[in-house]
């Protein structure tokens, strides 16, 4: 399945199921097939995907350092971050909120 997204502000963008049920989850959202999120719900999720980005930096450098500490190989971890997979997602969420637009999924 995929997640499409869509806004009158913004380009549509699209995620796989795993990905954006993950970005869903984050904002506090149902990661039903459909669903919208309206602009005064915006800056939370902005914020809460930005702590999430933060959080899961701040753990992936804590392991790479225990790791160099034990003189251990560092861990390897998904080649894809949560950022490079979020920042597209808060772009069209910043761009809908200045505009006052929804986002919508599967309609």
């Amino acid at each position: 399945m995929l997640y499409k997204f869509k806004s009158k502000a913004a380009g549509d963008l699209i995620m796989l199921e795993p990905n954006g049920r993950r970005v869903l989850e984050i904002i506090g959202k149902d990661a039903g097939p459909q669903g919208i999120i309206l602009p005064e719900e915006m800056p939370g999720a902005i914020a809460k995907l930005d702590d999430a980005i933060a959080r899961e930096e701040a753990e992936h450098q804590a392991a790479i350092d225990d790791a160099k500490a034990k003189g251990q190989v560092p861990p390897k971890f998904d080649a894809v971050s949560l950022r490079q997979r979020a920042v597209p997602f808060i772009d069209m969420l910043k761009r809908c909120e200045k505009a006052g637009k929804e986002v919508v999924w599967g309609v």
